[in-house]
């Protein structure tokens, strides 16, 4: 491995370290040389990954493409939960398998060509199918996709945890996180002024999104990491059933598993604020286009922010997100009653405030998560909570039955009262990055 250059090093110093000079302070003496390098792998990777994930959004790009192809709309409704539940579900069952291997780079690696390959098989379904086949032939390969993403996550934050120290990894995410909200910005701007037309646009959306999977599992497999433990390498079964007993022995995680499945409202709520605001009289899909902006610009304005303050209290981050959140979600509630969100201006900013909320929970859970756990202990910590994650955004789809037959503004009070409830949970979680 070639030395790492005085530039790269001074670029590191002066993106990653503060003036507390925390810097190495779990990771071996030879991993720590190579940190500048890892650092920036990891949000070069991140932010290729993170712009595929703004080009093919299942909650607005796919359902608006599996709309234009005619696909059954009960398919459009499927997107979303194969997509969330599908990337967490499988995690506790693959965690096993994952740690049977001491370089788990590679893990990761594989991920992502197989979501690189899934998206480009979701750009060409898109050019030669229509109707009911072109929707059950995206909604599968959104499947395999998620899966190949379960174990990216799985993997990542072990190998994260192994490769760049604690007191850097919250800001490796957030740079990562603002280089890809500037691709999709201009992902959004397109959707909205029209100079491409929509359907040229959306598939070579998706195209590109292939080639940033693939591009970044390139990147990934240079990646500086030792071999680690590998116990707990065992049956896939087995392994899942062991994990389960952290949830007894480790309140911790049990009050982190809690404020983060309260918080899963920040990534539900957007689709019923725009339905909300399309009932008082705002526009369609322009109002969508203008989502995916809002969702960019605060992801652009807010990661690199909150993965600083992550690096110094997850907790903090998690609970500031939660107030945010309640805030944002109780105003949309009033408004939806007094009829304000056709209001110009009004659902843009709501919007922009709950993507801020959005972007502090992924955050502050994922450092978080990563801090509180051991070298022997982060895989499963990961695959557990995501799991229990992935069953309760599963079950998320009951909002849908609250608003058909309760409305709406029942669904936006109700996630409000679930952030207010993340907050004390929030405050009762230990301050890991002093540890």
């Amino acid at each position: 491995m070639a030395e790492v250059s005085e530039r790269m090093r001074d670029a590191f110093e002066a993106v990653a370290i503060d003036d507390e000079g925390r810097a190495c302070r779990d990771i071996p003496d030879s991993v720590c040389r190579e940190e500048p390098r890892n650092f920036f792998i990891h949000a070069g990777s991140l932010a290729l990954t993170k712009s595929s994930d703004g080009l093919i959004d299942p909650k607005l790009v796919l359902s608006w493409l599996l709309t234009e192809l005619a696909a059954p709309v009960f398919l459009v409704g499927l997107l979303v939960p194969v997509r969330e539940a599908g990337a967490l579900l499988p995690q506790i069952f693959t965690a096993g398998t994952i740690r049977r291997f001491p370089v788990r780079k590679w893990v990761w690696v594989l991920g992502s060509l197989i979501q690189g390959l899934a998206a480009a098989s979701i750009a060409v379904c898109a050019l030669t199918l229509e109707g009911a086949a072109a929707g059950w032939a995206i909604v599968l390969s959104l499947a395999v996709l998620a899966i190949a993403r379960s174990i990216c996550s799985v993997s990542y934050k072990d190998v994260l945890g192994k490769t760049v120290s604690k007191s850097t990894r919250g800001t490796a995410t957030g740079l990562a996180g603002s280089l890809a909200a500037t691709v999709t910005i201009v992902y959004a701007i397109l959707l909205i002024t029209g100079f491409v037309p929509r359907m040229t646009l959306v598939v070579g959306g998706l195209f590109v999104a292939a080639a940033c999977w693939l591009i970044a599992a390139l990147v990934f497999s240079t990646l500086f990491e030792e071999a680690g433990a590998t116990q707990g390498g065992e049956n896939a079964f087995k392994s899942a059933i062991a994990d389960l007993q952290y949830l007894s022995s480790d309140p911790q995680l049990r009050r982190f598993i809690i404020v983060r499945g309260l918080l899963t409202t920040t990534a539900l709520a957007p689709p019923f604020m725009i339905a909300a605001a399309s009932k008082a009289g705002e526009g369609g899909f322009e109002g969508l286009g203008y989502l995916v902006l809002a969702s960019a610009f605060a992801g652009l304005v807010s990661a690199y922010v909150w993965g600083r303050l992550a690096d110094r209290s997850s907790r903090k981050v998690l609970l500031i997100a939660s107030l945010l959140s309640m805030v944002v979600l109780a105003l949309s509630f009033w408004f939806s009653l007094t009829g304000w969100l056709s209001t110009p201006l009004v659902l843009p900013v709501l919007l922009f405030s709950i993507m801020i909320a959005y972007q502090g929970v992924r955050l502050g859970r994922s450092t978080h998560l990563t801090d509180m756990a051991t070298a022997d202990t982060r895989a499963a910590y990961t695959a557990l909570s995501n799991t229990i994650i992935g069953i309760v955004l599963f079950a998320g789809g009951v909002f849908s039955l609250i608003a058909e037959f309760f409305g709406i503004s029942v669904v936006l009070i109700t996630m409000a009262l679930m952030c207010a409830a993340a907050i004390p949970m929030a405050l009762g979680l230990e301050e890991v990055q002093s540890e």
